[in-house]
């Protein structure tokens, strides 16, 4: 008898023990979900100002880190910029922004979750994030919980589906499909091998490229992609599409793990052109191979250390001095961004009311100043889209050449 008193007490124990772990669950689970947020450095704000909530949801961790990053720390160049020089008026009433950053990891679920999040907890007005799983996520619901997106994507499906709280940052990449396919053609041959990012961007630019490129008189030899958030090793997948014998392989995401497929095609005797997708920048993949020499023959975006734009050289040397690098387009892109979000507020009159903010756009990117035009972006369209100049450019003998490009 004794025996089973004993027993029972020691089960009774045990289910209170679990059951005290799972209460203490939740608590850690808030805890390491807390971990994904950062902020800037919080305004100092005097008697009177106020503070406005930005959200960024974007990809910090992972294999594309070093891009998330990047992009990020254009919108932090902006707001603590325009902090440090007193904020913004709007009717007398003087405001600062703090930025609210989320790590997604490039997923498209975790963008929405996060965006909800900033809503909720922030009244973010505007959430930028930079992939368009991410965007298109946000999409369904933003129209309906009243908050613009600023869309750091080239995806043009992102503007085309009437999604009236959306501003696209970039210009779309259909503009690049017949100077790209025009280059490679020309200059190395009409077999084509595609062995993009398997996101939703790579699947998307795939299905552009590959009926065009077709429709030119090119043949696609291959056809597959790499999912950077599970392949390290490129070996086996560059093997196969280099059995095909083609002439050029279409490549592209993230700058890192693309630097590394170009890479991994050269060691294995690939001696063609490559398209690279426009989120992969050419300086960028260099610092990874560590010269130019493997990318010989490439076609891609402009980088920016290479573009002339009024405030191009000076938004550099800031850059440089403040990350201890060269900026690419992506950090150019969402510094100019940010500045013209402001002046629009300032032209719309509110901080908070996203219709109106979207609906002075254009105003927005008529006051920015000279030294602001890291990119001289001259209208936004109808559908939401900036519009600037197509620059593309090439590795040719080593070194990045630009390529005039008829529009």
């Amino acid at each position: 008898m004794n025996y089973l008193k004993v027993s029972a007490f020691l089960m009774v124990l045990a289910v209170l023990l679990v059951m005290s772990g799972c209460i203490d669950n939740p608590s850690n689970q808030a805890s390491s979900e807390g971990e994904n947020q950062t902020e800037s450095e919080a305004p100092e704000v005097e008697e009177g100002e106020e503070v406005v909530n930005i959200g960024y949801s974007g990809p910090l961790s992972g294999p594309a880190a070093y891009y998330g990053e990047r992009t990020l720390n254009g919108l932090t160049m902006a707001v603590e910029e325009i902090n440090t020089n007193g904020g913004f008026e709007i009717d007398g009433q003087t405001y600062k922004y703090n930025l609210v950053s989320l790590d997604d990891k490039y997923l498209p679920n975790e963008t929405a979750a996060n965006a909800k999040r900033l809503l909720q907890e922030n009244d973010t007005p505007i959430i930028f994030s930079p992939h368009s799983g991410g965007i298109k996520a946000m999409q369904v619901f933003n129209e309906q919980e009243n908050f613009l997106i600023a869309a750091y994507t080239s995806e043009p499906a992102v503007t085309e589906e009437g999604n009236a709280l959306t501003v696209r940052i970039p210009p779309s990449y259909a503009g690049y499909l017949d100077p790209f396919t025009s280059y490679a053609m020309e200059n190395h041959g009409t077999k084509l091998a595609a062995l993009p990012t398997a996101s939703q961007y790579g699947k998307d630019w795939t299905e552009a490229l590959v009926p065009y490129w077709e429709e030119q008189g090119g043949e696609v030899v291959y056809n597959s992609s790499i999912d950077f958030s599970k392949d390290t090793d490129f070996f086996t997948l560059v093997t196969n599409a280099l059995k095909e014998d083609p002439d050029v392989l279409f490549i592209g995401g993230p700058s890192e793990p693309t630097a590394k497929v170009a890479k991994q095609a050269r060691e294995l005797g690939f001696e063609g052109g490559f398209i690279v997708m426009d989120q992969a920048k050419l300086d960028e993949m260099q610092s990874v191979t560590g010269s130019y020499e493997q990318l010989e023959g490439s076609v891609g975006v402009t980088p920016l250390i290479h573009s002339e734009y009024p405030g191009t050289d000076q938004f550099i040397e800031k850059y440089k001095e403040k990350y201890g690098e060269n900026p690419g387009s992506e950090a150019g892109y969402h510094y100019v961004a940010m500045n013209a979000f402001m002046e629009a507020m300032k032209a719309a009159g509110t901080v908070d009311d996203p219709e109106a903010i979207r609906s002075h756009m254009q105003d927005g990117l008529d006051a920015l100043p000279e030294e602001k035009q890291v990119y001289t972006i001259e209208e936004i369209g109808e559908n939401g889209g900036f519009s600037t100049a197509l620059r593309i450019a090439a590795v040719e003998g080593g070194e990045v050449v630009t390529i005039d490009v008829e529009e």
